[in-house]
């Protein structure tokens, strides 16, 4: 593999993951008198929070996603290498990957987090949880997949089992999936077919604690818990899983029949801390020093979901969107402060800003916190659905996405309703 830089005597900065933060420090970087190799094993840039919508048929891959080469094109300084991180030398100051080995002067881990199944990795099969883009489509292939075979089920049993969609986990992501599935059975497809009436889907959502969305206030988590009833699906709180197999799962001492499982419940950070041999929390997020630094590793910085830091209540900073965005960012001013040989700008602290928490429930309702401001039902959707188109990459991206959601709304259909895997 070539060097990491094609200009000798620039400072090499090697960045781990094109998500959130590892965008957001690239883009800091831009103009600084360093050279950046970014590395993710994917060529395209995913917007994470709008995954749920692929993978029940809402929008196209290509709506939510970009090509990394493509949003840097413009910033000279800053090349993307596609390959896969396999370790990290610490004291030779190398990134280890399946292409090579690329030097840094200064690294920042962005890895990210993946699927947590709370030491039941067996149950990945079963119940595939939603991270990539790959994950969505064969998710919107699974739900799609179990309409058509129950169109031409002759057992009653196995209809019910194939008619039946259980989501594991009542976060944000949980309370979305669980919605949005609802929406296609009860509106989408209630015409589609024959022989089974979709409208008869039975959706459950199951919880492990007492309530849905935990991070919220209980009036917001209360309004979720309502708004999903009403829309036909079953709410399951303190019901936490024992078991997942491919015809269903089972919570304590009761069975419930699916053949499409979907996991929301957990994440777990990216092997950074096992690859820098750094102290991490339970999750495996590395625990930085202030300015985000990894204690003990000189030049190396951990942010968004592979960083542990407490934020100003005293509460870890949660791992979203804005929180990766403003780690990225901070860390990159603090690489082009020290590039321009201003130590102390390169030792500020971070400091984190919490902007809000959003979650949508189903059509003309979601719940949003601001400070002390809440928001529910249909002003709460209009408010979640700018703030998502906002944060798209690009004008091409915000009119698409908009203008389907609008057709969406209008119409109740869905486009993008392919098994393509």
């Amino acid at each position: 593999m070539a060097a990491a830089t094609d200009a000798p005597g620039l400072l090499r900065v090697v960045i781990l993951g094109a998500g959130f933060g590892g965008l957001e420090a690239a883009k800091a970087l831009a103009g600084a008198p360093v050279q950046v190799t970014l590395v993710d094993r994917q060529n395209h840039h995913c917007f994470q929070p709008l995954l749920y919508q692929v993978a029940t048929a809402a929008l196209s891959p290509a709506d939510i996603a970009w090509p990394i080469r493509a949003i840097l094109r413009d910033q000279p300084n800053v090349r993307a290498v596609m390959a896969t991180v396999t370790g990290i030398d610490r004291a030779g100051r190398h990134v280890l990957t399946d292409r090579g080995a690329l030097p840094y002067d200064a690294l920042v881990v962005a890895t990210g987090a993946t699927h947590s199944y709370f030491g039941h990795d067996d149950w990945a099969a079963a119940a595939p949880g939603l991270k990539r883009i790959e994950d969505a489509t064969r998710i919107r292939a699974r739900i799609l997949s179990a309409f058509e075979q129950a169109e031409i089920a002759t057992d009653p049993a196995a209809r019910c089992r194939l008619m039946t969609f259980v989501v594991i986990g009542g976060g944000p992501t949980g309370v979305e999936m669980a919605g949005a599935i609802a929406e296609v059975a009860r509106e989408t497809l209630r015409r589609d077919f024959r022989r089974i009436d979709p409208a008869l889907s039975r959706i459950v959502l199951v919880e492990a604690g007492p309530r849905l969305l935990p991070a919220l206030p209980e009036d917001l988590s209360a309004y979720a818990d309502t708004a999903l009833r009403r829309m036909g699906v079953e709410v399951r709180t303190s019901s936490p899983v024992t078991a997942c197999d491919a015809h269903g799962v089972v919570m304590g001492s009761e069975r419930l029949d699916a053949e499409t499982l979907i996991w929301a419940a957990g994440v777990t950070a990216s092997p950074a801390a096992r690859w820098l041999d750094a102290a991490h929390d339970r999750a495996g997020r590395i625990a930085v020093d202030p300015d985000l630094s990894v204690p003990g590793a000189p030049g190396v910085y951990a942010i968004g979901d592979t960083a542990s830091l407490a934020g100003p209540d005293g509460k870890p900073i949660p791992g979203i969107a804005p929180a990766a965005k403003q780690m990225g960012r901070h860390v990159g001013r603090l690489i082009a402060a020290a590039a321009a040989g201003d130590r102390e700008g390169a030792r500020k602290p971070f400091r984190y800003r919490h902007h809000g928490d959003l979650a949508t429930i189903g059509r003309r309702a979601a719940v949003v916190r601001i400070g002390r401001v809440h928001l529910k039902g249909f002003p709460g959707w209009l408010f979640w659905s700018l703030a998502h188109v906002y944060y798209l990459i690009g004008a091409r991206n915000r009119l698409v996405v908009a203008f389907t959601w609008v057709w969406s709304y209008l119409t109740f259909q869905r486009g993008a309703r392919l098994i393509s895997s």
